[in-house]
């Protein structure tokens, strides 16, 4: 009986260590995973990818689990502006981008000029598979301008 009780605390134990340290949902984590990978010269095809992890360093790294778009060659994350990993990197920070199985070490840069169009390509984008979150977000005037969009520079 109280070996029982034992491998129930570890198994309890191992569950709420992953459970924080792994982004699940919109929780965020500390570990991304996958294999380091240096950028390539040309992104591929991300129009069915839906959901990447990105990585903001500092005294506790976070993990999110977030939306991508592609505009121009160049990858955009888009996040509030009162959220913590946002806030993280400020107008610039390196991040970790993981896609598929690959992380690459990144630069997080952002952006000032003209945000609406990445912000439409984003929309655009997830519309078809998240029309309710997609709708009310094109709806409200004020997410618009609570949004942060971000470039990932190649290191």
């Amino acid at each position: 009986m109280k070996i029982l009780k034992v491998v129930g605390a570890v198994l309890i134990a191992l569950v709420l260590g992953v459970a924080v340290a792994a982004p699940i949902g919109p929780m965020p984590g500390f570990f991304i995973g996958g294999e380091q990978a240096h950028p390539p010269e040309t992104w591929p095809d991300t129009s069915s990818v839906h959901e990447v992890k990105l990585k903001v360093p500092g005294g506790l790294p976070r993990v999110v689990i977030i939306w991508i778009v592609d505009v121009a060659g160049d990858l955009y994350v888009v996040g509030d502006r009162s959220g913590g990993w946002v806030r993280k990197i400020g107008a610039a920070s390196p991040v970790e981008l993981r896609i598929g199985d690959s992380t690459f070490a990144l630069n997080a840069v952002a952006v000032s000029e003209d945000p609406e169009a990445i912000l439409g390509a984003w929309l655009d984008k997830y519309e078809p598979d998240y029309p309710e979150i997609v709708a009310g977000f094109r709806n409200d005037t004020a997410g618009a301008d609570s949004a942060a969009v971000f470039r990932l520079d190649r290191g």
